[in-house]
């Protein structure tokens, strides 16, 4: 890991953060050591260099060792801008080093390209290579001196700069702030380094674009992924099919003028962009402009439900490919870079196998399947992008033995995928786990691996007691989860397991124990993070998978066991699909996309779900692999919310109050950011699953409801709800004990809500009145445990029923919201009652 992380007794004139990682199993073994916040994504290296911290301020001279590039020039009027932001200190503009006489003693940043590279097109994938944005910052006494061997390496120093100035109150520019002596060397991990905009579902304006843009350059990402039609909308002009944009939902789309401001503005940041025009499937807008291009009859009408739809591009028909090279060609004339997003995704052959000429077709083409003509039309689209200079990216669906040798293939379904996609030697861009329109901890995306790595699971050994359980979890939409997990106990005691989900590979089970009747584990899925309490005393499967924040409810039955005297299950990582890539085969690995599909996200609260979560994202996708210390993630967190906030201007937090400001009276506004600091927005897609069960589940259902004016996590509550992973082995140490304290506290910092109950004079929503009267529920059940906790004195089995009982009815979803300490409460009463009960018997 080099210099990832350093010991440093002193560095003057920065704010330090102190971060001690003894003792976690996050920890990076490095022990005490001293780091600059906020800095995201992290460096490569940082080292303390010897000298006095340089004092930056209005007559600090910024200055171009070489002739700079239009685009380098813009960059430092941005820093400028960013700095008089953050610190009200107003350089001046740069000019040619050369021009600052020898005898002035104001610090100077010198901004020096020293590449040696041979030019390379911008809007080739050979330009997004790690060395090309490499840079190197050093800070000394009189000056800063800021390296790189292109100008994107130096957009990304500037970056780093701004960081490190900070934000705060400086009333006076002259008296400037103080930088550390220190030397950042940085370069990427990965080259595609990506953020997916849903244009089609809600319309997104060029000005909400552009900032989402400015907080992509911040995060050093450089692939803006621009999905452009759906069925429910084609969002971009076209002179060839006009129909197209003008049927386009509320009359809102992208003119041709608006498309190269954007991909002129997102190239100035060093930012590529990639359109998706969905084809052959998520075609419903296509339909409804142009019927005769599908391949059933219709009638067709506008779309706005979500979830995936049955039309579908005739492959038969030649005029589908003339509207294939027409559209493309426009796009190819929009689009700069050599990549195009054909979809691919979700190809439902209903209507081509309902479709005689359809089937004839396959029959002359020797098409076996709906798949093999799935690769048929993907490779027309691939020809024809050949012919205009393009390569193809596609979803996992248009994987095929016979796909084109230059395809692209991004992947939802997993990491099992993009080991396939690797080994078919193919690129790959992984987005699995970087979801972020689903509501997740932040720390579930930082946990991503985009590299699949083999499972390392040890054998079970004679003698070891073990059990595999088959289950299945019901959801309101979509087929219920299924799958089976294998809890193995040693003769010692110590478990551990196995989950494997119907159609993928075998996962370990991560912090298996046991605390009375009830098992517990956690281990991260393509859903999030799934948190266990399962009852396996009996041969009936019962209890919870808390999936995000929410619970599913598995059913199930004992399968096998060392007592059914069952065969003993194996877990091999050594088969083609399960073995480790090999260096060749990860190289085929491009990065990653954060994706923030649009279901339900709009204007009003897309920075609220963006920002700053992906930059935790872009940390993966940058930052050295075995960075994984979570404290040190969010100790960084809240710095880079207040700076992006101010230096850039991302709206995450104005976008919650001016929701609540909407919700809530204006004499109760404080009171009502208290109370949202003990919620959370259902995740993953329980909200999805909710709307599709209860609602119409389409672009009618409200979203400015009390839940899309919620941060994805509580941070107030994060500490409390690790005690879910913690409390099993630390169930009567003061560590713990000042947690469970502590997440007391927040939740009374939250009795806000009886103000609220109190105050409301009516002018609240149902839903909001219902939230806090279970938040005034939750806070008094807290009191309650949290006393008998801190002194280890049990329920009585009436008091405990009864307990368990108003725990339950502060569960689950509630108007879309959940109450996240409810589990937490929940696990300290099993510790309380079932671990205490067991060492006073000993």
């Amino acid at each position: 890991m080099g210099n990832l992380l350093f010991k440093v007794s002193a560095l003057t004139g920065l704010a330090l953060a102190l971060a001690t990682p003894i003792g976690s199993a996050e920890s990076t073994g490095r022990g005490e050591v001293k780091l600059l916040t906020p800095l995201m994504p992290y460096p490569r290296q940082i080292q303390p260099v010897s000298a006095d911290p340089m004092r930056l301020d209005a007559n600090s001279q910024l200055c171009f060792a070489h002739a700079a590039s239009p685009k380098l020039i813009a960059a430092t009027e941005r820093f400028r801008a960013q700095l008089q932001r953050q610190r009200n200190i107003a350089l001046q503009a740069a000019v040619d080093c050369k021009k600052i006489a020898d005898n002035n003693a104001a610090a100077r940043i010198e901004i020096v390209f020293e590449s040696k590279q041979k030019h390379i097109d911008e809007n080739t994938l050979a330009a997004l290579d790690v060395s090309r944005e490499f840079y190197r910052l050093r800070i000394e006494a009189d000056k800063v001196r800021l390296s790189a061997h292109s100008d994107t390496g130096l957009l990304h120093g500037l970056q780093t700069l701004s960081q490190l100035s900070g934000v705060g109150e400086n009333t006076s520019g002259a008296n400037g702030i103080s930088l550390p002596a220190l030397e950042i060397v940085d370069y990427p991990r990965f080259r595609w380094r990506g953020v997916l905009l849903d244009s089609a579902r809600h319309f997104l304006s060029v000005d909400t674009i552009k900032r989402q843009l400015d907080g992509m350059a911040a995060a050093k990402l450089n692939v803006f992924h621009w999905h452009l039609t759906d069925d429910q909308g084609w969002r971009l002009e076209s002179r060839a099919y006009p129909k197209l944009h003008q049927t386009a939902p509320g009359g809102n789309f992208y003119t041709r003028e608006q498309v190269r401001e954007i991909v002129a503005y997102a190239a100035e940041r060093g930012i590529v962009v990639v359109p998706e025009i969905d084809m052959p499937g998520h075609a419903s807008a296509i339909a409804v402009a142009y019927p005769k291009l599908m391949s059933a009859p219709g009638p067709y009408q506008p779309e706005d439900r979500w979830g995936v739809h049955k039309p579908l591009l005739n492959p038969a028909n030649p005029a589908v490919y003339t509207f294939a090279e027409k559209i493309l060609g426009e796009v190819a004339e929009l689009f700069p870079f050599e990549y195009v997003h054909i979809g691919g995704d979700e190809v439902d052959p209903e209507h081509w196998e309902q479709n005689p000429q359809i089937q004839r077709y396959m029959q002359e083409h020797e098409l076996a399947d709906s798949h093999a003509l799935h690769n048929y039309f993907n490779s027309r689209l691939a020809e024809i992008l050949k012919g205009l200079h393009r390569k193809m990216i596609g979803w996992d669906e248009t994987l095929h033995p016979d796909l084109a040798p230059t395809a692209a293939v991004q992947s939802w379904r997993g990491p099992d995928a993009l080991g396939e996609i690797a080994r078919a030697g193919h690129y790959g861009i992984l987005s699995t786990g970087f979801y972020v329109d689903q509501p997740q901890y932040t720390s579930y995306h930082y946990r991503n691996n985009i590299i699949p790595a083999p499972l390392e699971f040890d054998a079970i050994q004679p003698g070891e007691k073990w059990q595999t359980w088959q289950f299945e979890a019901p959801r309101k939409r979509g087929s219920a989860v299924t799958g089976s997990f294998t809890i193995v106990e040693s003769s010692s005691g110590e478990l551990r397991g196995v989950m494997v989900f119907n159609g993928k590979k075998p996962a370990i089970l991560h912090q298996v124990r046991r605390t009375g009747s009830y098992t517990y584990f956690r281990l991260d899925t393509w859903m999030g993070p799934l948190r266990a309490r399962v009852n396996l005393q009996d041969e009936a499967l019962g209890g919870e998978f808390i999936v995000g924040n929410a619970p599913y409810h598995p059913t199930g039955e004992l399968i096998a066991s060392n007592n059914q005297e069952s065969k003993v299950p194996t877990f091999s990582s050594g088969s083609s699909g399960t073995a480790a890539l090999n260096d060749a085969q990860k190289k085929n690995i491009l990065g990653g996309e954060a994706a923030l599909w649009a279901e339900m996200v709009d204007e009003h609260n897309i920075d609220l779900r963006l920002w700053p979560r992906t930059f935790a994202v872009a940390e993966r996708l940058w930052s050295d692999k075995e960075l994984k210390y979570e404290d040190f993630l969010y100790q960084r967190l809240s710095g880079i919310d207040q700076w992006a906030e101010t230096a850039l201007g991302l709206q995450h937090n104005i976008q919650q109050t001016d929701a609540q400001e909407k919700l809530f009276p204006k004499d109760l506004q404080a009171e009502a950011l208290a109370f949202s600091a003990v919620l959370e927005p259902a995740h993953y897609y329980h909200r999805h699953h909710e709307k599709s069960a209860n609602e119409t589940y389409s672009r009618r259902d409200s979203l400015h409801r009390f839940a899309d004016s919620l941060p994805v996590e509580s941070m107030a509550l994060r500490d409390y709800r690790q005690l879910l992973d913690s409390l099993p082995e630390n169930s009567e140490s003061d560590f713990t004990r000042t947690r469970v304290l502590s997440g007391l506290e927040s939740m009374q910092r939250a009795g806000a809500a009886a103000e609220i109950l109190l105050n409301q004079k009516g002018q609240l929503s149902p839903e909001v009145q219902q939230l806090a009267e279970k938040v005034q529920q939750q806070l008094e059940l807290a009191v309650l445990i949290t006393e008998r906790y801190q002194k280890q004195q049990t329920f009585s089995e009436s008091e405990e029923i009864n307990i368990r009982m108003r725990l339950a009815a502060l569960k689950g979803m509630h108007t879309e919201v959940t109450l996240p300490a409810v589990y937490v409460l929940e696990r300290l009463l099993d510790q309380l009652q079932y671990a205490l009960t067991k060492n006073q018997t000993k």
